[in-house]
């Protein structure tokens, strides 16, 4: 028995005529009617009637027909993984990353260097962009993953993620700033005060930048935001000059800059990574987004 058999009748019954099944399959009819015959005297029955105007299938040929029709699935599955396998080989992958986290501790870069090592046809587009317009591209399919800034540990919808960092909000400012005068011996500054001060932000569109906004409103007041910029080390080395108070993710060392926690347990930092609810569509999208995962849940 062979597989294009099968394929034959299987065609023959759903076109219900030998001549339109081989310009289906793009044969001669003598040729398809030959194979039948050959599968029918090799199972011993008559699959097909045709004795009428129109092939009919026969009892037999009814209850055969599940298994080819299954047999044949099989053999496209397999195919269908093998050019998976070869697509890993020469796929795309489109990732978004949010400014400044290429100099976190997991090695975004050094695992996107592993991966192209293993699949070196595979190209890595990168994108630095908003957490929001990352999300918004990634729900429309323009890129497979994102590492973004969340507002909090909810996904948004359409957006399966995991938080993997996850810090207290500060307020950081250069030396003598009023604000440690009034709050440092209580090491934490209620948002309130903030409304006293000109903020350096990040970005609207930004996770940090999102909470900040929500717990100043809910404060009764709208942050007077005197500078913004895209990534935390840049809010530093402006409030460094005295241009106003940083509001950044928690601070290690080195810095060199006073910090305050805001004293709200809701002000926090979080990073996630994010990729569609039914996962990216490409296998070395997929494979890639294993590797990540594995990493950021060490």
């Amino acid at each position: 028995m062979e597989l294009r058999q099968l394929q034959y009748f299987v065609a023959v019954v759903e076109e219900a005529s030998f001549t339109r099944a081989a310009a289906r399959l793009h044969l001669a009819q003598p040729g398809v009617s030959a194979q039948i015959r050959q599968l029918e005297r090799e199972l011993g029955q008559p699959l097909l009637d045709r004795s009428g105007r129109s092939v009919r299938v026969t009892e037999v040929g009814a209850a055969v027909l599940p298994f080819a029709r299954a047999a044949l699935a099989a053999v496209d599955g397999v195919r269908q993984t093998a050019a998976e396998f070869t697509g890993l080989l020469r796929g795309r992958v489109g990732i978004g990353l949010i400014p400044g986290v290429l100099r976190h501790e997991v090695d975004v870069p050094g695992l996107l260097a592993d991966f192209h090592d293993d699949h070196p046809r595979v190209e890595i587009t990168l994108t630095e962009d908003t957490s929001d317009r990352m999300l918004t591209a990634l729900r429309r399919g323009e890129l497979d993953i994102a590492v973004v800034g969340v507002e909090d540990e909810a996904p948004p919808p359409g957006v399966a993620m995991r938080v993997f960092v996850d810090e207290p909000l500060v307020a950081a400012a250069a030396e003598g700033h009023p604000l440690f005068a009034a709050y440092g011996g209580a090491g934490a500054v209620p948002v309130a005060a903030l409304a006293e001060y000109p903020l350096i932000s990040l970005v609207r569109g930004t996770g940090v930048r999102a909470v900040l906004d929500r717990l100043c409103g809910e404060a009764g007041f709208r942050p007077r935001i005197a500078f913004e910029a895209a990534a935390p080390d840049a809010l530093t080395r402006l409030a460094a000059r005295g241009l106003g108070v940083a509001v950044i993710p928690g601070l290690g060392p080195g810095f060199g800059l006073p910090t305050l926690r805001l004293d709200d347990p809701r002000a926090r930092g979080r990073v996630a990574l994010a990729w569609r609810t039914e996962g990216p569509t490409g296998p070395a999208a997929r494979s890639l987004l294993v590797r990540l995962l594995e990493a950021v849940t060490r």
